[in-house]
């Protein structure tokens, strides 16, 4: 059973996506449920002196063509993306925009990246370092900053309350979720948008992931046997949360419950993940929420696919659920579209959302013969049918730092 302990309940009216699978979450979910793959050969900046070759790149998007916002066509592209995606949220919550001053200061916009307008910077370190030019873009520094999405949003809706970036690398955007959701149980404000976005495909990132050898020249496919790394993608995902009672005077939409949250450091190592602080992010988020582990249905699970995460996730969701492991639903759908580094943890909660909604959970693509310590349901290659009340959402990033999302259905 969920508890309120008089605290505000928040739920999720709106979501938006930008995703190597498409724009817009209808075209994303559609494209899950059919277990495709985005992951592609690069086609955005040159591969012959790499060796790896492949990402998750965003095939459909023409700023000019997806945005309304005249300023945000002179943002760097992870700007733009989190503009897309908070757009389809907005409008999907049916919120009147932009927001009047006394409920602009109720707001907030936590929009955050892992790294920024990195291909911003690739490219004014080329005009400086490799042409000679005498100067950069006059805008380099205002694309380039990790706080210009969630500042560009609240410009085009009037948020007025709260308004910053997260960094904490592949977990960015579920700490951005998670501390939304928070400021809005506690009451400092009513709704906010949140999330995070990502475009740090260019040469300079692809050797940089190359250098750490994490990265995998053939594809994704967590829990398998075949496993060889991650594959680097680019998107957004991006929630509109809302105090229920303050949903429901307005006659939202609303999608689902935002249950639990929880968030710790391993303290242990940069790269190899602790059992400890995976564990202890999900048993915070399941104490918050309320439920016991049998409650939960389905975990997306971080699932990047290299050695040693997915073995640790496998061992830390054994140890927080016992015996409730081995009646979960649990899939990577990275295995689709790609690690989308912090924006990955708002494109999974907005899959976990739709796996409530749809009753469905969608598959773990190439998991053709799994990892013996990789022993639980996986969901392999097809999606499948099933009741999901309640949904977990993991992140895991490198330095040990982890955050957890428990959703629920929408409030009867």
């Amino acid at each position: 059973m969920t508890h309120t302990n008089g605290r505000r309940r928040v739920v999720v009216t709106g979501q938006g996506v930008v995703t190597p699978l498409g724009t817009g979450v209808d075209k994303f979910w559609a494209a899950l449920k059919k277990g495709e793959c985005g992951i592609r050969q690069v086609q955005s900046f040159p591969t012959e002196d790499l060796y790896i070759t492949i990402a998750g790149e965003v095939p459909d998007f023409d700023p000019k063509e997806r945005l309304q916002s005249k300023a945000l066509l002179l943002a760097d592209k992870y700007s733009q993306y989190a503009g897309c995606a908070a757009q389809e949220a907005v409008a999907m919550s049916k919120l009147e925009v932009p927001l009047k001053d006394n409920e602009a200061y109720r707001a907030a916009c936590i929009i955050g990246s892992g790294v920024g307008g990195l291909t911003t910077l690739e490219f004014s370190y080329k005009m400086l370092f490799k042409e000679n030019k005498r100067a950069t873009h006059p805008l380099t520094l205002l694309k380039a900053i990790g706080s210009s999405a969630s500042a560009h949003v609240s410009i085009e809706y009037a948020i007025k309350g709260p308004t910053f970036g997260v960094v904490s690398a592949c977990s960015t955007a579920t700490h951005a979720i998670g501390l939304t959701y928070r400021m809005i149980r506690e009451g400092l404000v009513d709704l906010g948008i949140a999330g995070a976005a990502e475009a740090s495909l260019n040469w300079g990132a692809t050797r940089a992931w190359q250098a750490m050898r994490v990265l995998s020249p053939d594809g994704l496919w967590p829990f398998a046997k075949k496993r060889n790394g991650t594959v680097l993608a680019e998107g957004a995902g991006i929630l509109m949360l809302e105090e229920y009672e303050h949903a429901k005077r307005r006659g939202a939409p609303i999608l689902a419950e935002l249950l639990g949250y929880g968030m710790t450091a391993d303290a242990a190592d940069m790269v190899n993940p602790s059992i400890d602080g995976a564990s202890t992010a999900m048993q915070m988020a399941l104490d918050d929420s309320g439920l016991a582990p049998s409650d939960i249905d389905y975990i997306n699970a971080h699932g990047t696919a290299t050695a040693v995460n997915d073995i640790n996730e496998t061992r830390a969701i054994k140890r927080v659920f016992g015996n409730a492991a081995n009646k979960l639903s649990i899939s990577s759908t990275k295995s689709m579209h790609g690690h989308c580094l912090g924006a990955g943890g708002g494109i999974e909660a907005v899959a976990a959302v739709k796996a409530i909604n749809e009753k469905f959970v969608p598959a773990t693509v190439g998991l053709d013969e799994p990892d013996p310590e990789c022993d639980l349901d996986y969901t392999p290659n097809v999606g499948k049918k099933r009741e999901v009340n309640y949904a977990m959402s993991n992140s895991f990033a490198f330095g040990g730092l982890n955050a957890v999302l428990v959703f629920g259905p929408a409030p009867a």
